[in-house]
């Protein structure tokens, strides 16, 4: 029913190039390409080489010189007049800017990529690019707005047998009824996904699934070792194809499935190393959801109440500046779950008013107002990247 996994962002000569290639060969060979591209004058097969750059750079956390390879991919692409090429340059720089926390300028830029990619009949960037405008609202919390599109591009991508994409659409959908509660519908779905992707090589997709399984696992029937289980399968994946982004969140979510068991010291210093990880990459989202687990694990072993409370003020600030909408629940729930709620009343440490008109996001997801991080309510974060 599905064929292989193909990675459509890696074009011309590049296409030989498999979906599970090491993130540093891809970097690698599509430099080398984009050089002697540019020697020659192929401007078309600059534009799709320097394509696959940025999203080598972009995955593996290189921000600043992801953002000057879609560039440059883009204004090649145009000068050689390849709309279609114009298009994935354009939906590298929105999942870049989704990355980055940057959720206005990622849709405006998937727009644009969307409408570029049906003028040159590209049915594959068109996709693309939608998933991604429907990932961006699906982190941000805008479940009605983008879960239709999800439904659709679901359908679509069954319809076309294309595996990555579908194992993509069932992930995000999967993702929003976790986040609601309807852990069994979104166990079965991850299940789907996890063996669509198994079936179709397509590790990075099957790397996600796992984590998402996991997350189940550890907050519906609080079997904590298959969780571990899963999380460590993944990560196998995620080091050998260098996914440092998926990576992050693995040990994000493996903090929380520790916070969940009790094992505060162990969620403490996972916490801790997913929050390295996230700076290291300059991804705003992860840091700050990391850095609330590490606030919320670190009170639980004995740090002093107004410290901890100083810090979740401060992390309410982070969400709102993010762009998060739901960051007054999750900051508020957190207090709730801390007993720190006469911190709040007694206007020591307000959470900044700004937060629920904000707060949420980057694929980890934050669901409905009650988030939290210990799987007591709706997901906090589940993580996902569109375009992974």
């Amino acid at each position: 029913m599905y064929s292989k996994a193909f990675a459509p962002e890696y074009q011309g000569a590049l296409t030989t190039l498999s979906v599970n290639s090491s993130l540093t060969d891809v970097l690698a060979a599509g430099t080398e390409r984009l050089r002697a591209a540019e020697r020659a004058g192929e401007h078309a097969e600059a534009a799709r080489s320097g394509l696959a750059v940025a999203e080598a750079h972009r995955r593996l956390g290189q921000v600043t010189d992801a953002d000057r390879a879609w560039k440059a991919s883009y204004r090649t692409a145009r000068e050689a007049g390849d709309t279609g090429a114009m298009a994935w340059a354009l939906w590298s720089g929105g999942t870049l800017a989704r990355q980055r926390g940057a959720f206005p300028l990622a849709r405006r830029l998937l727009r644009l990529a969307a409408e570029l990619g049906e003028v040159a009949g590209d049915v594959v960037v068109r996709g693309y690019s939608l998933a991604g405008l429907a990932e961006t609202g699906r982190i941000q919390g805008d479940y009605a707005a983008v879960a239709a599109l999800h439904e659709q591009l679901l359908a679509e991508a069954r319809k076309r047998g294309e595996a990555r994409h579908t194992v993509w659409a069932l992930e995000g959908i999967a993702q929003m009824h976790r986040n609601t509660g309807s852990y069994d519908t979104a166990y079965a779905m991850f299940e789907e996904a996890a063996g669509i992707a198994a079936r179709a090589e397509d590790r990075r997709g099957h790397a996600w699934a796992l984590r998402g399984l996991a997350d189940i696992v550890s907050v519906r029937d609080g079997d904590t070792r298959r969780a571990l289980e899963l999380l460590a399968e993944a990560e196998v994946s995620c080091r050998e194809m260098n996914l440092v982004s998926a990576l992050a969140y693995n040990h994000k979510m493996r903090g929380n499935v520790l916070y969940r068991a009790g094992r505060m010291e162990e969620a403490r210093d996972m916490y801790a190393l997913a929050l390295a990880e996230f700076e290291g990459m300059s991804e705003p989202r992860g840091r700050a959801l990391a850095r609330l687990g590490l606030v919320k694990s670190r009170a639980r072993l004995g740090r002093d109440r107004a410290e901890t409370s100083a810090d979740l003020t401060e992390l309410a600030g982070l969400l709102e500046d993010i762009g998060l909408r739901h960051g007054r629940a999750l900051i508020d729930r957190a207090r709730a779950e801390l007993g720190l709620d006469e911190f709040a009343s007694a206007g020591t440490a307000p959470v900044g008013t700004g937060a629920e008109t904000a707060l949420a996001q980057g694929r980890p997801d934050h669901g409905t107002p009650g988030t939290t991080v210990d799987g007591t309510g709706p997901a906090a974060d589940a993580g996902a990247e569109a375009g992974r």
